[in-house]
């Protein structure tokens, strides 16, 4: 794989030499940040950002919220509004805001302490948010959320909504892991992952995680003094992973680890991702997200493909089918030509599923042509398999889609 900071082979100028001395690796680099994309650009440019705060951060060794520090955060916000850009913040800090008033200092906690720490933290939190925000007049709202409301589809495409809502009306929607009612299995853990799912599912197209570290380094950077600042990443290959070190002392429960695998998210999603710090600044630039934009270092990631072509590989590899469509020849081809599947190839309907589930799409021999996002409930397939789309509304007494699985929900895969 390229190295991140440098073009892929097809774009060096033939006899570039790469390898060597020090001074030609760093010469080539230099020629060729001038063409890539910056920090700075990619965040003006979104159009919807997620921006992702750290306890570190917010939340003082205390438990304090440091207020000015979240005012200059909202002094960011605002201004990304004021031109015309979606904002969402995921949050960490409940749990370490509601620990302190629950007297629960000195020692990890157990997720039924974690639990009760949040449900102190999270109205605390909340109040501090809304009183930043109603400086500018700006309506705050909060969503929790849990793994599951991320990865299962119904409740996927409800929070999704919500987001979609939320933004319409002018909102800053403020969201945390849902501490309160999480179990062990169902928790993200970190707020890193759940930050690159919200993106995911709020289709943004540039997720800002701010952390105490600039971005990405060869090596750590607290325990190597020449460890080289990462500042493009194009893949996420092993030699970018074993870049990443343990995660950093005090209330942060994510790490360089939990970024990466966040970036691996978001750029599957057709998200660019920045890592930047987003620790007070002594030059005067009070904001975060404001220094990026001044061209304070971070690390950018760039994404893999445009949003629906990433939306289409969620539905092949993300989400567990609920059920299986068997379907003939001319289904077949018509499904690999860029149709719809409609009723009339459908010869068979194995397992019980809901609208919106997603299902396998198998031949006659049992092959698997593709997965797709089902228009109707199982039984209902099972009453339309074989007939007409104009068929529908007489067999089933309601008129819906003409496809079973509509083209732009649906994805061929290879057999399984």
């Amino acid at each position: 794989m390229p190295h991140p900071n440098l073009p892929h082979p097809e774009e060096r100028p033939r006899g570039a030499r790469l390898e060597g001395r020090t001074g030609d690796l760093q010469s080539e680099t230099n020629r060729v940040a001038s063409a890539e994309p910056t920090p700075a650009a990619a965040l003006a440019q979104a159009r919807r950002l997620v921006v992702k705060i750290g306890s570190a951060l917010l939340v003082d060794e205390d438990g304090e919220i440091h207020r000015a520090w979240l005012d200059a955060l909202v002094d960011d916000l605002a201004r990304c509004r004021a031109r015309s850009q979606d904002v969402i913040v995921v949050s960490s800090g409940a749990i370490a805001v509601g620990r302190r008033h629950l007297g629960l200092h000195g020692r990890a906690l157990r997720l039924e302490e974690k639990q009760a720490a949040a449900a102190t933290g999270q109205i605390r939190l909340a109040h501090a948010y809304q009183e930043a925000l109603a400086r500018h007049r700006i309506t705050v709202a909060q969503i929790l959320l849990t793994l599951e409301d991320t990865e299962e589809r119904r409740r996927h495409l409800n929070a999704r909504a919500t987001f979609a809502q939320l933004l319409g009306l002018g909102a800053v929607p403020v969201v945390n892991e849902n501490d309160t009612i999480a179990t062990a299995e169902i928790r993200f853990g970190d707020n890193d992952r759940l930050a690159a799912r919200v993106a995911q599912m709020a289709s943004a197209d540039m997720l800002v995680l701010l952390s105490d570290i600039d971005g990405l380094y060869s090596a750590d950077p607290r325990h190597d003094p020449a460890a080289r600042h990462i500042p493009l990443v194009r893949d996420i290959g092993a030699d970018i992973e074993a870049m990443a070190g343990s995660a950093p002392p005090g209330y942060s429960s994510g790490g360089m680890v939990t970024k990466l695998t966040a970036a691996r998210i978001a750029m599957q999603a057709g998200c660019h991702m920045l890592i930047a710090e987003g620790r007070p600044r002594l030059d005067g630039i009070a904001g975060p997200l404001a220094a990026i934009e001044a061209g304070a270092r971070a690390t950018l990631f760039l994404p893999h493909s445009e949003p629906r072509s990433a939306r289409k590989a969620w539905i092949a590899g993300a989400v567990n089918p609920a059920g299986i469509l068997t379907v003939d020849d001319g289904a077949v081809r018509a499904l690999r030509s860029g149709k719809s599947l409609l009723p009339a190839g459908v010869v068979g309907v194995e397992g019980g599923f809901d609208r919106g589930d997603c299902v396998i799409i198998r031949n006659r021999a049992g092959i698997e042509a593709g997965r797709g996002l089902s228009a109707y409930a199982s039984g209902d397939i099972r009453l339309i398999a074989g007939h007409k789309s104009g068929e529908i509304a007489t067999i089933l007494g309601y008129r819906g889609r003409d496809e079973i699985i509509h083209r732009d929900d649906l994805v061929l895969t290879e057999a399984r």
